[in-house]
Formats: structure tokens, C-alpha cells, sequence
């Protein structure tokens, strides 16, 4: 029940943010739409921004960032809801929706590392290798979703795998089930 009740308060928001940015809707028109009180949405969700970090979050927990078709899939689902992932890449809060994408990336590929290498803590160059990958490929697809109509989404995930660092594809093993041309 609870699920289900955040999937609809997070379509209520996804519909308010096909008319407007995250940072002109309030929580009470979110509650309208939602036809919900506030103390529901509450329940759920810290604030805005913490439903639009749900939102994306659960997309992203659902892509193997390691796997070339599931990245694919994942740019291709962004694709497809562009005006959401706009709006998110476009905010400019004091706690930009990046920001939370790039800590729940750093600290996804933080896990792996740490359950790859069967280790409780990483050394330092591997965390800055990981944090830089993570701002790099977050930055590269803000801009992919923002600017970029003509990159293919399989395109753009295959260069985000070929340019993860070497300390980093030691650790990770990628699956490239198909290589393609990249040379466009």
C-alpha cells in the first residue's frame, strides 16, 4: 500500500512537472493533484526534492551500471521521460538533484568495490577514482539528456564504460556484450 501510494504521489509530481520546474511547484499542489493531505505526503517524503530523488532512484536501482544494454535501456527510459530528467538536471537548488545522484553513484559503486574486493573500507585512490568516474559519467549525461539529440543512447553508455578508469575496470568487471562502432 505504501508503495503504491508513493508511485502515485510521484506521478502527481512528474504531471506538475510536464507545466513547470521543480523549484516553482510547492508540495501543497502536489498534494492536490495527488488528492492527498499533507501529512500523507510527509509520511513518504522529506520534501520535493526528496521525491524527485525516490523517483530517480528507483530507475537507477533497477540498471546494472556495469552492463552495456542495461545502461543503454537506462539512457533510452531517460530518453523517453525527457521533460523529468530535464527538469531534474536543470535545478538549481541549494541542494541540486545531481548532487543526490552523484552521492547514491559514488556510494553505489563504493559497495561494489568493497564486495568485489572483499574488503570493509576502500583506499583512498580507489574512492577518488570512483568519485571521479561518478562526477564524470553524471556530468556527461546531464549534458547527453540536456543538449545532446542526436547521440544514440547505446552510444553514449558504451563511452561511459570505455572511459571508466583502468584502477576501476580492474575492479569492476563491465559487460560489453556488444561492441559497437563509436566512431560516428
Amino acid at each position: 500500500m505504501a508503495e503504491r501510494t508513493k508511485l502515485w504521489i510521484a506521478d502527481s509530481l512528474r504531471k506538475l512537472l510536464s507545466r513547470k520546474s521543480i523549484d516553482k511547484i510547492r508540495v501543497t499542489e502536489i498534494c492536490k493533484e495527488a488528492e492527498i493531505e499533507r501529512p500523507t505526503f510527509y509520511y513518504h517524503f522529506k520534501d520535493k526534492y526528496d521525491l524527485m530523488a525516490w523517483m530517480i532512484f528507483q530507475s537507477a536501482y533497477d540498471t546494472d551500471v556495469l552492463d552495456l544494454d542495461s545502461a543503454a535501456k537506462a539512457l533510452d527510459r531517460m530518453k523517453k521521460d525527457c521533460i523529468f530528467y530535464k527538469r531534474a538536471y536543470e535545478d538549481n537548488s541549494q541542494t541540486p538533484m545531481w548532487q543526490y545522484m552523484l552521492e547514491y553513484f559514488v556510494e553505489r559503486y563504493a559497495q561494489m568495490a568493497k564486495q568485489n574486493l572483499d574488503t570493509d573500507t576502500l583506499d583512498t585512490q580507489i574512492l577518488y577514482s570512483i568519485r571521479l568516474y561518478c562526477y564524470g559519467a553524471l556530468g556527461m549525461t546531464r549534458e547527453w539528456v540536456l543538449t545532446d539529440n542526436i547521440t544514440p543512447a547505446r552510444t553514449a553508455a558504451q563511452m561511459m564504460l570505455e572511459s571508466m578508469p583502468e584502477t576501476l575496470k580492474q575492479i569492476f568487471p563491465v559487460n560489453k556484450t556488444v561492441a559497437i562502432n563509436l566512431s560516428i
